[in-house]
C-alpha cells in the first residue's frame, strides 16, 4: 500500500535516531510536515523537519513544543509516541528509582505528549496516534523485566485510549517490533566480549534470521497514520520477524 501524507502535520518523539528517524524520513518522503521532539540534538534530518529539543519527562517543555507545532499549523494530524529507553535486568535488579525512571520516560512520556497534543489532534479530520511497543510486551525475554513491564503498559494504554477517543475520530494504535537493527543495538553488541557473536544472537531471535529494519517499522506506522485507513483502531501491528507466532523446530 502506498501511503500519501501530503500536507499532514506529524509529530514524532525520539525522532533523531533509530526507529524514530526512520519514521521521520518515511513521513517526509510521503509529503508530510514533520516535527521532531528529542532530548538529544538531532542532526542530518531531512530538509523541512522542525526539531524541538525536549525531554519527555519535562511537562512544561513538552507542552511548549506541542503548542508551537499546533499553533503554527492549526492542527496535528498524527502523533508517533516513540521516545523511550531500554533497561536490562531481572525483577530483582535495579533500584525502585531505576524502575520509576523507566516508567516516567516510557509510559508517562507517552501520556504527557498525548495529553498536550489532543487539543490539536481534535482539529484534524483524520487524526491518528501511534504508540511504539516492543516484542518484549508479548514474548518473554530474559533480563528485560522493567522494560517489558513498560511496553506491556503501552499496549494496554493503547487499547483503552482507543476506546476513549474513537468517537472523536482519533484512532489510536500501536506497533510491536522485534529486535530492530538500530544504532542502540549496535552499541549493545559492541560492548560484548564477542560483538560478532552477540549480533548473531540478536539476529537469531527472529525466525527470519535477521533483525527488523527500521524502515519496516516506519512502513507500519505510515499505514496506521494514513487518512484512508480509518478502520484500524485499538490494534497492535506486529513487525517482529515471527518471534511471537513462529516456533521453528525440526519436524
Amino acid at each position: 500500500m502506498t501511503t500519501n501524507h501530503t500536507g499532514r502535520v506529524v509529530v514524532v518523539t525520539g525522532g533523531g535516531a533509530g526507529i524514530g528517524r526512520a519514521c521521520v524520513e518515511a513521513f517526509i518522503a510521503a509529503g508530510a510536515l514533520v516535527a521532531v521532539l528529542d532530548r538529544d540534538e538531532a542532526t542530518d534530518l531531512p530538509a523541512g523537519v522542525t526539531v524541538h529539543r525536549v525531554d519527555v519527562t519535562d511537562d512544561a517543555a513538552v507542552e511548549a513544543a506541542i503548542r508551537a507545532v499546533g499553533e503554527e499549523h492549526g492542527r496535528i494530524d498524527a502523533l508517533v509516541n516513540n521516545a523511550g529507553v531500554s533497561g536490562v535486568g531481572t525483577i530483582e535488579d535495579g533500584t525502585l528509582d531505576d524502575w520509576s525512571r523507566l516508567w516516567d520516560i516510557n509510559v508517562l512520556g507517552y501520556v504527557r505528549v498525548t495529553r498536550a497534543a489532543l487539543p490539536y489532534l481534535r482539529e484534524s479530520t483524520a487524526a491518528s496516534i501511534i504508540n511504539m511497543s516492543s516484542c518484549t510486551a508479548t514474548s518473554g525475554f530474559r533480563q528485560r523485566s522493567a522494560y517489558s513491564a513498560t511496553k506491556g503498559a503501552i499496549e494496554a494504554l493503547t487499547r483503552s485510549a482507543a476506546a476513549d477517543l474513537v468517537a472523536e475520530n482519533i484512532n489510536v494504535n500501536a506497533v510491536n517490533p522485534g529486535t530492530v537493527d538500530t544504532p542502540f543495538m549496535a552499541e549493545l553488541a559492541a560492548r560484548a566480549d564477542d560483538p560478532v557473536q552477540r549480533r548473531r544472537e540478536y539476529e537469531s531471535r527472529q525466525p527470519t534470521g535477521r533483525m527488523v529494519a527500521p524502515a519496516e517499522v516506519a512502513a507500519a506506522v505510515l499505514y496506521l497514520a494514513d487518512p484512508v485507513n480509518r478502520s484500524s483502531v485499538g490494534t497492535v501491528v506486529t513487525i517482529d520477524g515471527g518471534i511471537a507466532s513462529l516456533h521453528i523446530t525440526q519436524a
